[in-house]
């Protein structure tokens, strides 16, 4: 059960489009843990987010990516699972974990708008509070590091699989 694909890292670091195609190359189903969150709740996730508030939302997610269930798929988590200790603790026992790491200006070149992405921003909170936050819990729960900095899709994909490889 531990052969599953686990990414982790900001939002707009291309979890889900770097996912995608990794899933392809390698064979395996591929997972959008956001959408199953969608999916289980039957709301978007702003709408999570204003209904609930940030501690709201992190129990569903906590709870939605806690018991994820899979084999062979490779999951791109929300950028705030590494909030959530149960899940991250789950997932990392079904898997490797790989952080996706982008520096913060190419990041926020990305990005545009956050709120429309269903990004957990407490109020005044900036995206570089938010990376500041973030980076330590990222690189706590990596088994693996892929510096995406300067990177296309395809490079990107290929010293992700390098790294899996070795």
């Amino acid at each position: 059960m531990n052969d599953n694909i686990i990414l982790i890292g900001m939002p707009g670091v291309g979890k889900s489009t770097l996912g995608v195609v990794l899933a392809k190359v390698m064979g395996y189903q591929f997972l959008d843990a956001d959408l199953l969150i969608q999916k289980q709740e039957k709301r978007r996730l702003y709408e999570i987010i204003e209904q609930e508030g940030v501690e709201g939302f992190k129990a569903v997610e906590n709870r939605v990516n806690a018991s994820i269930e899979a084999e062979k798929t490779v999951i791109a988590t929300g950028g705030s699972v590494v909030y959530c200790e149960e899940a991250m603790e789950h997932l990392k026992s079904i898997g490797k974990v790989v952080y996706l790491k982008l520096s913060l200006k190419p990041l926020s070149r990305r990005l545009g708008n956050l709120k429309g992405r269903g990004v957990l921003l407490k109020d005044g909170q900036t995206l570089k509070d938010l990376y500041e936050e973030r980076v330590p819990l990222y690189e706590k729960y990596a088994d693996i590091v892929v510096d995406e900095e300067g990177k296309d899709l395809e490079a990107s994909l290929q010293a992700l699989l390098e790294k899996l490889m070795g």
